[in-house]
């Protein structure tokens, strides 16, 4: 199992934006169990994605896509829960941790994976660990899953950041 202050030292900078030290516990209570049931050695192992090649790690990714959120929430006059949106972000793609596997060497979908995408079974860890529901919509509907649902604020601010970092990753490496 990854231990709660490995986790704590890769979001140290994104972590302290969450006011709510309840909330923080809880997000990487999340990260913690997903690692575990994951089978994960080291946080920084996974993947972003397996969509491309040379995607680089899901920690790098969450980091800069929380950073993003940040950035546009501090631009935004309507009253936005920063603890709410800066959770959410830390966790939006959590599940890749239960939807990724390393055999023979390379990241492949797992069975579970094969059977849930990351926005679920991140959005039902969240649930069982306590969070609250916008956390939980946050992490549900930041992909595709969420254009069958109607999208709260957060939900839209997450989305677009995570796609935005995904098509300027995907853009740098297959250049």
């Amino acid at each position: 199992m990854i231990e709660k202050d490995a986790i704590k030292a890769c979001f140290s900078k994104q972590l302290h934006w969450i006011g709510d030290i309840d909330l923080r516990n809880k997000v990487i209570e999340v990260w913690m169990k997903a690692t575990d049931i994951g089978g994960w050695k080291n946080i920084e192992d996974a993947p972003f994605t397996l969509l491309f090649e040379n995607s680089g790690c899901l920690t790098d990714h969450t980091k800069r896509v929380t950073n993003l959120t940040k950035c546009i929430m501090d631009q935004r006059d309507e009253l936005l829960n920063q603890d709410h949106l800066i959770s959410g972000a830390l966790l939006h793609d959590v599940g890749k941790l239960l939807e990724y596997a390393l055999e023979d060497g390379k990241f492949v979908k797992s069975e579970y994976g094969k059977k849930f995408r990351h926005p679920v079974s991140g959005a039902l860890l969240a649930k069982e660990c306590g969070l609250p529901d916008e956390v939980v919509h946050i992490i549900y509907a930041h992909s595709h899953e969420g254009d069958k649902t109607e999208r709260s604020p957060g939900s839209y601010i997450v989305h677009h950041c995570d796609f935005i970092d995904f098509h300027i990753r995907k853009s740098m490496v297959n250049r």
